[in-house]
């Protein structure tokens, strides 16, 4: 069974590992792809980082930090106890095990390879059984409103931590964007569609943005089944508890599902939310939307795995 997901980092990554463990269980098994948003992605040492799409690797390859929820465990720091004692900015930090990714990444790229290339060639080199597709080879940068002005989105997230309250939102470069062929085609052939619980506005919404993915969605023969990243109205890690707040919508797992449905009509045929949330199914039943219950906190790796199967399971009962 060909199942796509589309995936920020952090949830998106717990739940693309979730589908990769389900295969053990699931008969057909899945045949994963990973669409991963880019708009955080940033330029930093001369070099490209893309830390959704390295969250979702490292997670798929079994290399996860998994106590901060980024980079690789058992990192060392050597390079950036350099950098720092040359001046260079280190808010942003890169260990050494990470910066050869980036590394190999840069070189690559300045060789003529497309991201979609070199992120398949990763994959490969770490025996990730999965497709991993940057959602296009085009630069797209997130970038948010706060009362101080326009910041990227790694200034916000990581140097500010987060805490600035968001008003809008933009992804430079978005007009001439476009997803590429591997996305399009993987949509196209897609027999279930997971959005991962992953920030609706800066991670989903990002790929969303990209001209084409929405009309691929929507003519795309799968069911198309969300996540809330919300449970009891807070976010697991990350802004977007605040986000929806600031931007005018409500925290909430009926506020994740009113997002959906008013800014992409018609395009998700169901969400699953928390137990804790359970009180809020039947309106969102009343926006049009299937509505699945099940514990959505992914503590540990068989959290993911019982998901997974629960969200394919859904999946499966939408399915014409």
């Amino acid at each position: 069974m060909r199942v796509v997901v589309l995936a920020g980092g952090y949830g998106g990554a717990k739940l693309s590992h979730g589908v990769a463990l389900a295969a053990e269980a699931r008969e057909p098994a899945p045949e994963l792809t990973v669409i991963v948003n880019t708009g955080d992605d940033l330029e930093l040492h001369g070099l490209l980082v893309c830390p959704d799409l390295d969250t979702v690797l490292y997670t798929l390859a079994g290399l996860a930090n998994e106590e901060t929820g980024w980079g690789v465990r058992d990192e060392t720091w050597s390079a950036a106890e350099m950098l720092a004692r040359y001046g260079a900015p280190t808010w942003f930090r890169l260990g050494d095990r990470d910066f050869g990714t980036h590394i190999m990444r840069m070189h690559r790229l300045r060789t003529g390879a497309r991201l979609t290339t070199v992120e398949a060639e990763l994959v490969e080199a770490l025996g990730v059984r999965a497709r991993l597709l940057p959602m296009s080879d085009d630069r797209v940068r997130t970038e948010l409103r706060i009362d101080e002005g326009w910041l990227a989105f790694q200034d916000y997230f990581v140097r500010r931590h987060h805490e600035d309250a968001v008003h809008e939102i933009r992804f430079t470069g978005i007009d001439s964007a476009r997803p590429t062929p591997e996305v399009l085609a993987a949509i196209a052939d897609a027999e279930r569609i997971l959005f991962a619980p992953s920030n609706p506005f800066v991670s989903i919404g990002t790929i969303l943005a990209l001209p084409g993915v929405v009309e691929a969605l929507a003519a795309a023969r799968a069911p198309i089944v969300a996540v809330s990243p919300l449970i009891g109205g807070a976010a697991v890690r990350g802004p977007a508890d605040r986000m929806f707040v600031s931007l005018g919508g409500e925290a909430s797992a009926l506020g994740v599902g009113r997002h959906y449905v008013e800014r992409y009509p018609g395009l998700l045929d169901g969400l699953v939310i928390d137990e804790v949330d359970a009180g809020q199914a039947d309106a969102l039943r009343a926006l049009g939307l299937a509505v699945r219950v099940a514990p959505t906190l992914m503590l540990t790796t068989e959290h993911r795995r019982r998901l997974a199967l629960e969200v394919l399971a859904f999946a499966d009962s939408l399915s014409g």
